[in-house]
């Protein structure tokens, strides 16, 4: 099992290491101040637009994209091997566009649905996003009751959804709904593409989450679409929600690789400096311990994310790697950040420093895109079930 680039993947890869090193870490500081206000570590769009029009000037732009709307259609290891890259900085920043959405409206849309949402979408003139979880119903989204009936041409659609990201800035979000409750989860959701400002769509709150991001709860209030925003086929949603998800799920493993990566930096540098009792932190035993696990954990989970991103690029089904991918990435990078705060000693302890941001985020994944309960329930069942 090999994971080799070719050169002009390295070359690609090479130039997002300078953009995250020149022009996403020097605006680390600004972002760790507003947190620490209490405010958005969100760019704000002054600090944001710079950055987009870079990247198209580079070529870091609709990157998984098929060629014929303009993309470069990377395979999943380059995206991943990005995604570790660009999650080497706290600066919150991605190349257009989101790319699990974008995998979703690839799978399922019609080419009436590419024309209109998917081609700006890939060429970041658009933003999306998808509306899966209820306030009864998060880990499990078979448990769902937001209905969708027919009406001759036309659905309307009644419920709440909650913890969706992005609603303000997006163009159109993905909605799912029960269209046939007997059925559930078994042919019974199904996906729709919600325009901004549709009558009967509502933006019902801000909730202020962890590492200062935020998420919105929606009403779905005798939502009227026509037919021809159904995504994918009735009652056959879930499938495709699901290969979002996988996508998703491996992008976290990505990330938590950067981020550990970043940590581990970080206390290297920091413990070959600081002496205490007159011999450095790095000369004693518990911290080169804390170094080699970090080390040897963060390649097996590289490890991880690479092979099933091959598989996924064979087209394999890697809905069990992804799910372990999200469980040992996440409590993995927890660990590593724990650690390398630890190292830092109160220093550690501040906002000043990137270590509580990376770690309340790092808290955030072990939740979305199901949390490690779930996540570890599915690969006990899964592995039971070859075992038979």
């Amino acid at each position: 099992m090999t994971f080799e680039f070719d050169e002009q993947q390295r070359m690609l890869i090479d130039v997002v290491e300078k953009f995250v090193a020149r022009e996403l870490m020097p605006l680390e500081r600004a972002v760790l101040a507003r947190e620490a206000a209490g405010e958005s570590a969100e760019l704000t769009p002054e600090e944001d637009q710079p950055l987009l029009d870079q990247c198209k000037d580079l070529g870091l732009w609709a990157l998984d994209a098929p060629e014929e709307i303009g993309g470069m259609n990377l395979p999943s290891t380059v995206m991943l091997a990005i995604q570790e890259r660009l999650k080497h900085t706290i600066t919150p920043f991605i190349f257009p566009p989101d790319s699990p959405n974008l995998h979703m409206l690839l799978a399922v849309a019609t080419e009436e649905q590419k024309a209109r949402y998917m081609v700006p979408y890939a060429q970041g003139e658009m933003k999306s996003g998808i509306a899966i979880s209820e306030p009864g119903a998060g880990a499990d989204p078979a448990q769902m009751t937001t209905r969708a009936i027919r009406e001759g041409d036309e659905w309307v659609i009644n419920g709440r959804k909650i913890w969706v990201s992005r609603v303000p800035d997006a163009d159109f979000v993905i909605l799912m709904a029960v269209t046939d409750p007997d059925k559930g989860a078994r042919g019974g959701i199904t996906a729709f593409i919600v325009d901004k400002d549709t009558p009967g769509f509502i933006i019902e709150r801000r909730i202020p989450m962890l590492a200062g991001a935020s998420t919105y709860e929606l009403v779905m209030d005798d939502l009227r679409l026509p037919h021809s925003q159904v995504l994918g086929a009735i009652g056959e949603g879930f499938a495709p929600m699901q290969k979002r998800l996988t996508v998703r799920r491996l992008e976290i493993g990505a990330a938590c690789v950067g981020i550990a990566s970043r940590a581990l930096e970080m206390m290297c540098v920091h413990t070959q400096q600081r002496e205490t009792f007159g011999e450095k932190l790095s000369d004693r035993q518990a911290i080169q311990w804390w170094i080699a696990d970090a080390a040897t954990r963060i390649h097996a989970t590289r490890l991880m994310v690479m092979d099933a991103a091959q598989k996924q690029d064979r087209g394999e089904d890697v809905r069990t790697e992804a799910s372990m991918i999200k469980v040992f990435g996440t409590e993995m990078a927890s660990e590593v950040v724990d650690q390398a705060m630890q190292s830092f000693g109160a220093m550690g302890m501040t906002r000043e420093m990137p270590f509580a941001l990376m770690a309340q985020r790092l808290r955030l994944m072990r939740i979305y895109e199901g949390p490690s309960e779930v996540h570890r329930m599915v690969i006990a069942r899964r592995t039971l079930r070859q075992h038979r």
